[in-house]
C-alpha cells in the first residue's frame, strides 16, 4: 500500500515537472485574434476608438480595423473604465477572454487624459503623439513623452497605474505614492 501511493506520487512529480519544463513564451491575443509573441511585441494593450458601448461594454474599432466587443466582467469590484465612455474617444484597452467573450481588465480613454494637468510641483500638458510638455521652469525632471503600456502610463521614466481619470481630476499611483493632479485651462 505504501509503494502504491510513493509510486504514484512519483509519478505526479515527474508528471508536474515535465509540464513545466515547456518554455514556450506565452502569446497574446492581437486585434485580428491572431496571436502574437509577447517577448517580441511587450505590449498587450489594443487601441482604437469607441463607437458604441453600453453600461457595462464597449465596442472598439480597432488601430487594425477590427471591430471587437468588450464586456465587464459583473465579479470586477473595480471601476474597469478610466475617463469615462464617449462615442468616438480613442481608447487602450486590456482585456481577456473567457468563455468566448472578450472581458476589460482595464480600459483608458485616450481623449480624456490629454490636457493640461497641475499639482503643487507640476504643470505638464499630456498631447497627441505622445509628447509631453511642462510649464513650470523650475521642474527637475520634466515628463517629456508619454505612452500607455500593458494598460500603465509611463510618462518618461516613471510607470504609473490610472486609478482614477475624471473630467477635472487624474489619480497615479506607482510605487512612490499616489498623485493627485487637477485639470489646468
Amino acid at each position: 500500500m505504501r509503494k502504491s501511493f510513493y509510486f504514484i506520487m512519483s509519478l505526479f512529480i515527474l508528471a508536474m515537472v515535465i509540464a513545466c519544463k515547456d518554455n514556450k513564451t506565452k502569446s497574446v491575443m492581437t486585434e485580428t485574434g491572431e496571436a502574437e509573441d509577447s517577448v517580441a511585441t511587450n505590449d498587450s494593450t489594443i487601441y482604437g476608438t469607441m463607437v458604441d458601448g453600453g453600461m457595462n461594454s464597449i465596442v472598439l474599432l480597432t488601430d487594425n480595423g477590427d471591430t471587437l466587443e468588450y464586456l465587464v466582467n459583473p465579479d470586477d469590484t473595480a471601476d474597469v473604465v478610466k475617463g469615462g465612455k464617449i462615442n468616438g474617444d480613442r481608447f487602450a484597452v486590456i482585456g481577456y477572454k473567457e468563455y468566448g467573450d472578450n472581458f476589460m481588465r482595464s480600459a483608458i480613454n485616450l481623449t480624456s487624459l490629454l490636457g493640461n494637468w497641475i499639482s503643487l510641483d507640476r504643470n505638464f500638458e499630456i498631447k497627441e503623439g505622445g509628447t509631453v510638455t511642462s510649464s513650470l521652469q523650475s521642474e527637475k525632471n520634466p515628463w517629456t513623452e508619454w505612452k500607455i503600456w500593458n494598460g500603465k502610463l509611463v510618462l518618461s521614466k516613471d510607470t504609473f497605474d490610472v486609478d482614477n481619470l475624471g473630467a477635472d481630476t487624474l489619480s497615479l499611483e506607482n510605487k512612490a505614492g499616489i498623485f493627485v493632479f487637477t485639470r489646468g485651462k
